[in-house]
C-alpha cells in the first residue's frame, strides 16, 4: 500500500483499529515525509480539542526522554517562559537553582533530576506565554518520532489524517 492509500484512510475515519498497525503506519510516515511536514502534523495534534493537553503531553513525552532529549526540550521550553516565570510554578524553584551562576542551558545531566510533572507545569505555562512553543516542540519532535508514539494511537492518527491533508491539497 503507498503511503498516500495509507494516509487517505486516517482522513476518511477508517483507519486500523489495531494499536500496532497506527503505530506502523506512523513510523512509515516519518521515515517518508519531511521533517517539517511532520513537525506540521504534530503541532496540529498537539493543539486538537481530541487529544490531551498540550503540557500532558510534553510531560508524558519526556518522563520517556533521554538525557539529551530531556535537555533539548526544558532548554527550548525555558526560553519560551524566561527565568522570571519560573518562580510562579511548582517546581520552578528547582530549575531556577539548576540554572544558577548565570547558566542559560541545562545539561543533560541536570535534566534527568526534573520530574515529568514540574515538566507538565512548565509546558502548559509556556504555551499560555508563547503559544509558538507548540511548534518549536512540533519541530523537536518530529525528529523524535518514537517518543511521540509514547502518546497513544488517538494522537498518531490525528497526525496521521493532516499528514493526509497536506499532501491531498
Amino acid at each position: 500500500m503507498s503511503l498516500m492509500d495509507m494516509l487517505k484512510q486516517y482522513v476518511s475515519g477508517s483507519g486500523p483499529s489495531n494499536e500496532a498497525d497506527v503505530h506502523a503506519h506512523f513510523d512509515q510516515a516519518a521515515q517518508s515525509v519531511p521533517q517539517s511536514a511532520m513537525a506540521d502534523a504534530l503541532s496540529h495534534a498537539f493543539r486538537s480539542d481530541q487529544t490531551p493537553a498540550f503540557g500532558q503531553m510534553v510531560g508524558s513525552m519526556f518522563s520517556q526522554s533521554n538525557g539529551e532529549q530531556k535537555a533539548g526540550m526544558l532548554n527550548q521550553l525555558l526560553s519560551s517562559v524566561g527565568p522570571g516565570a519560573l518562580a510562579s510554578l511548582g517546581g520552578g524553584g528547582m530549575l531556577s537553582s539548576l540554572l544558577s551562576g548565570g547558566a542559560r542551558q541545562l545539561t543533560p545531566e541536570q535534566a534527568q533530576s526534573v520530574s515529568p510533572e514540574i515538566v507538565q507545569q512548565l509546558a502548559s505555562h509556556a504555551e499560555r506565554a508563547d503559544p509558538s512553543i507548540v511548534d518549536k516542540a512540533s519541530s523537536f519532535y518530529s525528529q523524535h518520532p518514537a517518543l511521540v508514539k509514547t502518546l497513544g494511537a488517538g494522537v498518531l492518527s490525528i497526525a496521521m489524517a493532516k499528514l493526509a491533508q497536506r499532501r491531498a491539497a
